[in-house]
């Protein structure tokens, strides 16, 4: 039997807990099942948290604030801001690892969804989370990764939705990987705003500039 902890810190239980919301799903889950992943009794986190409902919202207020941190890893971890948002696609897709687990926490997003106090933290966190996808596209313009005139605050909104759109798609189609999936929607929407020889189309001007040279007329040769 495996001895259980007298004291443990709440980012240990939270950890524990996500842990056991991998395998489980919020009806399933029971608050036993953390307290044997966290080594603890459920009496500890009765007394520290007041039920699995509570312990769940006190997860949720934690991690309301978590996208600063979570870009900043994705920051140190790759070279350029473009890099840094396809690398935040990947981590989305690592909510569905498989069918079950993308099932899952769909189960605990209609939670989020649906419970007033849970949402508010959903929406803090999401709005937290499209500020950083915004900033780092405008990085990615001043580095000359994405066209100057891209409208970045427009792109931004629309690549969070990509990202969680195509989550639900491969979850309906199960074609290949949802990593894969989600990164074939993601360049679908950047190609148009990639400059000239990363895949995008040339700019507008560029486009106008080709056209007005075909139509006049040519030079002759004395």
């Amino acid at each position: 039997m495996a001895r259980r902890r007298r004291k443990v810190t709440d980012d240990e239980v939270f950890a524990a807990a996500q842990r056991a919301m991998m395998r489980r799903g919020p009806h399933e889950l029971r608050l036993a099942d953390i307290a044997a992943e966290a080594g603890v009794t459920a009496g500890l986190l009765v007394q520290r948290f007041g039920g699995k409902r509570e312990l769940l919202l006190a997860i949720s207020a934690r991690f309301a604030d978590s996208a600063a941190p979570i870009f900043a890893g994705l920051r140190a971890a790759h070279h350029s801001p473009l890099a840094t948002v396809r690398a935040y696609a990947a981590c989305m897709a690592d909510l569905a690892a498989t069918p079950e687990a993308l099932l899952r926490n769909l189960a605990y997003l209609q939670i989020d969804l649906a419970d007033a106090a849970f949402r508010g933290h959903l929406v803090e966190s999401a709005r937290a989370t499209r500020r950083e996808i915004q900033t780092l596209l405008q990085e990615a313009a001043a580095a000359a990764e994405l066209r100057p005139d891209v409208d970045v605050r427009s792109l931004a909104r629309t690549v969070e939705t990509v990202i969680g759109g195509a989550l639900m798609s491969w979850a309906c189609y199960r074609e290949g990987t949802a990593a894969e999936w989600i990164r074939r929607e993601l360049e679908a929407v950047l190609a148009p705003y990639l400059p000239r020889g990363r895949g995008g189309r040339p700019s507008t001007s560029a486009r106008t500039r080709r056209a007005t040279a075909k139509r006049a007329p040519g030079r002759r040769r004395g």
